[in-house]
């Protein structure tokens, strides 16, 4: 039994040892190949034999040969993003405490709209959101991304009413007993509370706008309103294998915001998503 049990251990850690070489591989993959003197694809070795950071100059200068507007990609990528955070993130704080708080008319049918709309994917409603887009004419503009993501965002509001539904109601009724109104119980007692859950939501709908590639690539024409994921695309499609060490270190520099935010706020965000699955 002991044996057995022993057995069983070693097999998950072999296995656990595998994800984990096949996740961080590529990653360190990227990261040498930005180091790598010159601009080819393939190395003899993983480790490069001549490191330089040529590269990652070479994103902000300008050239001759090809318009690489990186700066003002990444300026574009972190506007949007960022003011899609903000926003997504009350939208989606108040409708889940909205739901999970109050009972009124239409609210079971809402909920189950949310629910059947968050199961279908995003892209099946690009024309749609293109011609609204056009009519308002917001087409090749930043803010037409703020306005889908931001929108967007209350459908992915059932992890956070799940958790507001896990604080006690008896909180709230102490409060309304000694004269506090509804926003008064709100900014006082639950959101410092749910902060786990606020940052799992900032988090997701910082991540979710930072790494879009398909909207991103509809709507938005013009190469100086390109974010990082459509500009680095059109790096690679346009000038090929060639530029494959400047698009490495590129996508070095696209990694590291998104990998600050995860390791400063890992507790949170495990706290958050755990917390709102327990109760429906």
């Amino acid at each position: 039994m002991k044996s057995r049990r022993s057995l069983k251990l070693t097999l998950s850690y072999i296995l656990l040892a595998l994800i984990a070489i096949a996740s961080v591989y590529p990653a360190i993959w990227i990261v040498m190949s930005s180091l790598k003197a010159g601009d080819s694809l393939y190395s003899e070795t993983f480790i490069p034999r001549q490191l330089t950071l040529d590269h990652y100059k070479d994103l902000f200068l300008s050239h001759a040969d090809k318009d690489l507007p990186y700066l003002s990609w990444y300026w574009n990528t972190l506007k949007i993003a960022v003011t899609s955070m903000v926003l997504g993130t009350i939208i989606q704080v108040l409708t889940a405490y909205a739901m999970s708080r109050f009972r009124f008319k239409g609210r079971q049918t809402a909920m189950t709209t949310v629910l059947i709309l968050g199961m279908f994917p995003g892209f099946m409603s690009m024309i749609a959101i293109y011609l609204m887009l056009l009519q308002l004419n917001l087409l090749d503009s930043p803010w037409a991304l703020v306005l889908v993501y931001t929108a967007g965002a209350a459908l992915g509001m059932f992890v956070a009413k799940g958790f507001f539904d896990t604080i006690p109601r008896a909180l709230e009724e102490s409060a309304l007993l000694d004269g506090a109104g509804h926003w008064k119980i709100f900014t006082a007692i639950i959101l410092p509370l749910s902060r786990p859950i606020i940052t799992y939501i900032a988090l997701t709908t910082f991540t979710g706008a930072w790494v879009d590639f398909i909207f991103a690539r509809l709507i938005l024409r013009s190469r100086e309103n390109w974010t990082l994921a459509v500009g680095l695309y059109e790096m690679v499609n346009t000038y090929s294998s060639t530029e494959f060490t400047l698009f490495a270190a590129g996508s070095v520099l696209v990694a590291i915001p998104i990998t600050i935010l995860y390791m400063f706020l890992q507790r949170f965000l495990v706290q958050g998503l755990t917390a709102g699955a327990t109760k429906g």
